[in-house]
């Protein structure tokens, strides 16, 4: 049932851009280091080509995604079909963030809805594209994308993001660096 693919093509590119969330998991070169997984949503990921995606990196409260990226690059991102025919599709590949301050920010900032909050970009080259049957998966429908995380960096506002990331951001919780310089 599973299959690999040498490249997104336009059935994978519809599968993905229907689904509503995503999950994104990385880990620590270090084996007692903390494996990371984080679900997405809103409208933050997007097909750059065959084998490159890129999603928006949104204030949380950890770094882990950045940090581990910073340290070894791996990353898989995965999609699962909550409705219609079953499907699980992961995206292996290298990752890399790119921080508001880094000059092809704004060009890949062009892709993507301006969120408030948004602390990276996260550039994925995508080295294994492979799906499995999903037959585990629940059947699920979505009410609506929630407002909570664009209303939380809207109440903190530019300089209580600057003053979170300072505090929240700079490290994972294993110790390893995580966003770099903060601008004006």
């Amino acid at each position: 049932m599973a299959k690999a693919y040498p490249e997104i093509d336009e059935a994978l590119r519809s599968f993905i851009q229907a689904q509503s969330v995503f999950f994104v998991a990385t880990a620590p070169l270090d084996a007692n280091g903390h494996v990371n997984l984080s679900p997405k949503g809103l409208d933050t990921f997007r097909i750059l080509g065959p084998r490159t995606v890129a999603y928006l990196d949104i204030f949380g409260s950890g770094v882990e995604t950045i940090a581990h990226l910073r340290e070894n690059g791996r990353i898989v991102i995965m999609f699962c079909a909550f409705q219609g025919a079953t499907k699980v599709l992961r995206l292996h590949g290298h990752g890399r963030p790119v921080e508001p301050h880094e000059a092809e920010f704004a060009i890949l900032q062009s892709h993507f809805p301006v969120y408030e909050g948004t602390r990276a970009i996260i550039v994925v080259e995508v080295s294994r594209i492979s799906d499995s049957c999903g037959y585990g998966v629940p059947l699920l429908k979505l009410e609506a994308d929630r407002s909570a995380l664009p209303a939380w960096c809207h109440k903190r506002g530019t300089e209580g993001l600057k003053i979170y990331r300072q505090e929240k951001n700079r490290q994972s919780i294993d110790g390893l660096p995580g966003v770099t310089d903060i601008v004006d």
